[in-house]
């Protein structure tokens, strides 16, 4: 009798129960986070500088898979050419070469924003030379602050003798005269295809088309 009730007998359950959650208060908590983890990111975004929004706007151009947190060696070079670190008397683009590998990694193929403003430091001593490390540094940011990449221009096509003499209709003879009107503008159909003319003039007759006018002027 004594193992029956010992076996009957269940262990009494002292958590008290969970109380139902209100959705309409769970999703007021998640919109909370995510509109604190948005402004959070806001404010990140807000705090770049001059210097590093140039850095980005550099980092992908040309490469649509580019981020804007690494900067190859090309684009590197670009930068300095386009915002005018290099001068072609302290700074050439070799030193610009040389300053990117000796700051890269060795397995590495791009920089970071960090040793971008390393890889400045270093060109700084050189391209200003008559002013101190820290005003060095200031003036070769100020020439890249605010800067974006410069896309060349379209090629413009050159005109030569040749190609104006074989564009110009008013030298064109033979059938191929016959498919523009004086203007130059083409006769479409008209031009590639011989349409019987039901008028009732002479095919060329310069008085085309008077006729009519003379008949009921004389009425």
């Amino acid at each position: 009798m004594a193992d029956n009730k010992a076996k009957s007998t269940k262990p009494v359950n002292k958590t008290p129960p969970k109380s139902p959650s209100d959705p309409a208060k769970d999703r007021a908590a998640k919109r909370l986070s995510y509109d604190s983890n948005s402004s959070h990111e806001g404010a990140m975004a807000g705090e770049l500088s001059a210097l590093e929004e140039a850095f980005r706007k550099f980092a992908i151009h040309g490469d649509t898979r580019a981020t804007g947190k690494e900067m190859h060696g090309k684009n590197w070079s670009k930068l300095c050419k386009d915002c005018h670190v290099i001068d072609g008397k302290n700074v050439t683009i070799t030193d610009v070469d040389i300053v990117f590998s000796k700051i890269k990694g060795k397995s590495s193929r791009t920089i970071t924003f960090e040793q971008f403003k390393e890889a400045l430091q270093e060109l700084s001593k050189k391209r200003f030379k008559d002013k101190s490390d820290e005003e060095a540094v200031q003036e070769i940011y100020k020439l890249i602050e605010g800067k974006a990449p410069i896309i060349s221009g379209v090629t413009k096509a050159i005109s030569s003798p040749t190609v104006s003499r074989l564009t110009d209709t008013s030298k064109f003879t033979g059938s191929h005269k016959e498919r523009f009107d004086p203007s130059g503008k083409g006769k479409g159909k008209a031009g590639r295809e011989d349409l019987v003319d039901a008028s009732g003039y002479v095919s060329g007759y310069k008085h085309a088309g008077t006729y009519d006018h003379k008949v009921q002027g004389s009425k």
